[in-house]
């Protein structure tokens, strides 16, 4: 009496586990690579266009490179900034002021100060010097 075999080796292969893997991994190297030439490009800010006629904002946020803030010109500790901008742009239809940072003042003061508009829905300029070529 002659057994058949039912078991017999299958000789194909699934190729779908290794196209999954295939696209996992080329999308793992795609955000890696984007995010590694964004932290190597040299960022140059814009300069200002001096054929745009400028409006001047009626309150100003000076900003010194050791720290200290001024309001229209008048030294504001940094506790009572918020308190005096709010009460300098009370009743104004679009409340707007500009910030004028050293170039040498640290970021976080400036953040600390856009945060503030950021807060209180105040429009806000950053001031700049235009670079002779």
């Amino acid at each position: 009496m002659e057994l058949k075999r039912r078991n017999r080796v299958n000789a194909e292969f699934s190729m779908a586990s290794m196209t999954d893997i295939i696209f996992l991994l080329l999308i793992f190297f795609m955000i890696t690579s984007s995010a590694i030439s964004q932290s190597a490009i040299d960022v140059k800010l814009p300069k200002a266009d001096a054929t745009n006629p400028s409006v001047q904002d009626p309150s100003t946020v000076t900003i010194k490179e050791d720290g200290k803030y001024f309001v229209n010109d008048k030294e504001i500790p940094k506790e009572q900034l918020e308190n005096q901008l709010v009460n300098a742009l009370k009743g104004e239809a679009n409340p707007s002021f500009t910030i004028r940072a050293d170039g040498n003042s640290k970021h976080k003061d400036v953040v600390f100060v856009m945060g503030i508009a950021e807060t209180h829905h105040f429009n806000l300029a950053i001031a700049t010097t235009q670079e002779d070529n």
